[in-house]
């Protein structure tokens, strides 16, 4: 029998690095609303009671940075007057500026008016241990970030602040989940509750609501707020930036990473919908079955209206020839990124909503349809 332990982590949205991509994609959002051809690339730093835009954003969209920022800052929580960050008083320091000429030139005049904005290559990861198609440890880790934030914001637990953190460690018997080895939890918190209290309450209602009994043993281990107490937290005790939770926001190192962020890129920017479209292939060979788990690769030059590689691996996990897979995904799936952007609809501003809890894990948003199913059976039964 082999045995591994593989771990996730997850962040909450009061988590300093996700503060400040939320702020980052609120603004990209502003920006399409009025003007779906923005070019956006905006970087956020927060910490103690400053807030730094900086980055290049070319658009026809009039937008108040100021109010989008501090509107974000609110929708997350930090509203407290008491707090030295808080939507109210923060000091924002604007270094937004226009975008390159040479980069808008490479895009704008490709074939069918947009080439990749950037070189680079990306990954999608898709496997059939959740219904979500994504890994078990991944998938619990941004469940109990997900839950505390509406435990908070519901009001049905008082004592809970923005800021949280989440790992899950499972083990695994060839490849499939077999149990949760342990659960470590940190979760801001007013200085009125005891560590005893949030204990119990991690452990009587909050894990037992997130994690199925079957995965649960009387070996389970839980670190719950292991420094004692957390009380101060969020960017004013840490500074928070744009782009560094990369894994926590694709599959929790189950699979490669190209190293781009997405938040506050539009989606020319390859890192970002190049992702998106690996995901949205990974899924749908998952979920026609012709694979129990599956990376889609994929790279391109700058400028280039074709990606430069394109191809698979299924882990010796495949139901199907592997060159037929291979034929249909490129058949099937458009990776130029015009058709990229157009298949999946990606000028819309629905990217605010990407950054919290994982980019794979909301079933609404594009990349994650199954709505190639039909086509990848149908062409690998021939």
């Amino acid at each position: 029998m082999t045995i591994e332990l593989i771990s996730s982590e997850a962040v909450g949205e009061g988590h300093p690095d996700k503060v400040a991509d939320y702020i980052s994609d609120s603004i990209l959002d502003a920006c399409l609303e009025q003007d779906k051809n923005a070019r956006v690339a905006c970087e956020t730093l927060v910490k103690s009671n400053c807030v730094v835009l900086a980055g290049e954003i070319t658009t026809q969209a009039q937008v108040d940075y100021e109010l989008v920022t501090r509107n974000a800052i609110r929708d997350i929580g930090y509203t407290d007057s008491q707090d030295i960050f808080n939507a109210n008083t923060v000091f924002i320091h604007n270094l937004l500026t226009p975008q390159s000429g040479e980069i808008a030139d490479a895009v704008v005049k490709s074939d069918h008016g947009i080439g990749a904005g950037d070189q680079g290559f990306f990954f999608g990861y898709a496997c059939d241990e959740t219904p979500e198609y994504l890994p078990a440890s991944y998938l619990l880790a941004q469940k109990f970030c997900q839950t505390l934030a509406t435990y908070r914001k519901t009001k049905r637990v008082s004592w809970m602040k923005p800021d949280c953190k989440a790992l899950v460690t499972m083990r695994y018997e060839h490849g499939s989940p077999l149990d949760v080895q342990n659960v470590v939890l940190a979760i801001q918190h007013v200085g009125s509750i005891s560590l005893k209290e949030i204990y119990e309450f991690c452990k009587e209602q909050l894990i037992p609501e997130i994690i199925p009994g079957h995965w649960l043993s009387d070996h389970t281990m839980y670190y719950i707020n292991t420094s004692g107490s957390f009380i101060h937290g969020g960017p004013s005790a840490d500074s928070g930036l744009t782009g560094r939770k990369i894994i926590v926001d694709t599959y929790g190192g189950w699979a490669h990473h190209g190293g781009g962020a997405f938040s506050g890129k539009d989606p020319s920017k390859v890192d970002r919908s190049g992702a998106y479209f690996c995901r949205w292939v990974a899924k749908n060979i998952v979920a026609a079955e012709l694979a129990k788990r599956v990376e889609v690769r994929l790279a391109y030059a700058i400028g280039g209206t074709k990606p430069i590689h394109y191809d698979l691996t299924t882990y010796e996990t495949e139901n199907c020839d592997l060159s037929r897979l291979r034929k249909a995904i490129a058949k099937i799936f458009d990776a130029r990124p015009f058709a990229i952007l157009e298949t999946l609809n990606l000028r819309n501003p629905i990217y605010k909503s990407t950054t919290h809890f994982g980019h794979f894990t909301k079933t609404n948003l594009p990349w994650e349809q199954t709505n190639r199913v039909q086509e990848l059976l149908d062409l690998c039964a021939r």
